[in-house]
């Protein structure tokens, strides 16, 4: 039979302060940029990931990774930028919260991504087309589009809800098409 060890009080106050100053080390240590979060027992995560387009992340076998089809890209002018976000209301198109974004030269017609996500779970993607590249948004000649396709009207800014947007993305690569929508 074992020996039973009795925690003494003294000793649970050094491990709650050696597990406070181990957290906020961690925070101080942190990448510029870099903010981390735990999606219920998975590995931490950063946001604000600008990443290149690798269509092999998305090969039979690889993932968790969405194959992201956007159709109806009215030029071959400006940028095309598509940026992945938990599909939960207090991330969904906020400032900063966006998990991964790709951007590339626009491709009249359709266009094909790879966007990369932590690990399985409930995601939302936007895509955003720059006509002109200048990084502002002219509601009159960009294009924009989500996941799911809502639909998309002035009253709500162009931002539906994240219930409206989310989708379940499995261990391997789950595959969406997009429609892209101008005024």
């Amino acid at each position: 039979m074992s020996a039973l060890h009795i925690i003494e009080p003294d000793d649970m106050k050094r491990s709650l302060y050696l597990s406070q100053g181990l957290a906020a080390a961690a925070l101080i240590l942190a990448p510029a940029g870099a903010i981390a979060w735990a999606n219920e027992g998975t590995s931490a995560v950063s946001f604000r990931q600008e990443i290149r387009n690798n269509m092999r992340l998305c090969a039979p076998g690889s993932g968790p990774a969405v194959r992201v089809t956007v159709s109806g890209v009215k030029s071959s002018d400006g940028i095309v930028r598509v940026q992945s976000y938990r599909g939960i209301k207090s991330d969904w198109l906020e400032k900063g919260r966006w998990l991964n974004r790709i951007e590339m030269p626009a491709r009249e017609g359709t266009m094909t991504f790879c966007m990369p996500v932590p690990a399985s779970g409930t995601y939302g993607i936007a895509v955003r087309h720059d006509t002109n590249g200048n990084g502002k948004t002219e509601i009159s000649q960009d294009g924009g589009a989500m996941s799911n396709n809502p639909s998309i009207n002035i009253f709500n800014l162009g931002k539906p809800s994240y219930k409206k947007t989310a989708f379940e993305v499995s261990e391997g690569v789950t595959s969406i098409n997009i429609r892209m929508r101008y005024m």
